[in-house]
């Protein structure tokens, strides 16, 4: 079947937004007479939001008393600077103008709520045909709900897409969607054979090979 629509994981797919996620923390730190993190210990953490930066930050887990302000105040720093440093990953640009020019759809399919999603499209000046979030449904990846509501708002059969993503839960998303995925290893995740995806790449431009 003909390919008609591209769907994205949003952070460690279509947006590096690793240094301004990284920045939250570390400023959170340093609030709290906290040594900074190192970046590249952050990085690989950034995909699984900020209750997860809490606790590799402050080496704590939900249950202390300080966590909901610590995650309340990361959310607020992050918020704040949110397009200070994020920018689309390299040929992510030259990509979505190809998939406009060719009349395909294009959408985002991400764990990360509505209103940090939605800001950062806005600010980033990215219009997807579709956007779910974390929050838009009951269900999140690697459940295959939130796919299925994006070809259905879309009006296009799940076998007619393409899901593109840097994580596992992004695969089995796709697989259990019977969508096509597209595993990248320019992201956050460090990619394995297990995660069954159909096809690999490393950089943006080898996705347009597929359509």
């Amino acid at each position: 079947m003909t390919i008609n629509t591209i769907l994205f994981d949003l952070d460690g797919t279509l947006i590096d937004t690793a240094p301004d996620l990284a920045f939250a923390l570390n400023s959170l730190l340093l609030e709290n007479n906290i040594e900074e993190k190192p970046y590249e210990k952050i990085k690989p953490l950034v995909a699984f939001g900020g209750k997860e930066l809490v606790k590799f930050g402050f080496d704590c887990d939900e249950s202390h008393p300080e966590f909901t302000n610590r995650h309340q105040r990361i959310l607020e720093i992050y918020t704040n600077n949110i397009d200070k440093s994020s920018k689309t990953f390299d040929g992510v640009d030259t990509l979505l103008n190809i998939i406009k020019q060719q009349k395909m759809f294009w959408g985002v399919v991400t764990n990360k709520p509505e209103n940090l999603t939605h800001l950062l499209l806005e600010k980033l000046d990215l219009k997807p045909d579709v956007v779910v979030c974390g929050d838009t449904l009951e269900y999140n990846k690697p459940h295959p709900a939130p796919l299925l509501y994006a070809c259905a708002q879309l009006g296009v059969l799940p076998q007619s897409c393409l899901f593109v993503g840097d994580d596992k839960n992004d695969m089995v998303a796709g697989k259990n969607a019977n969508i096509k995925t597209v595993a990248v290893t320019y992201g956050y995740g460090k990619v394995e054979s297990d995660w069954n995806y159909n096809y690999l790449v490393n950089q943006v431009e080898e996705i347009l090979e597929l359509i």
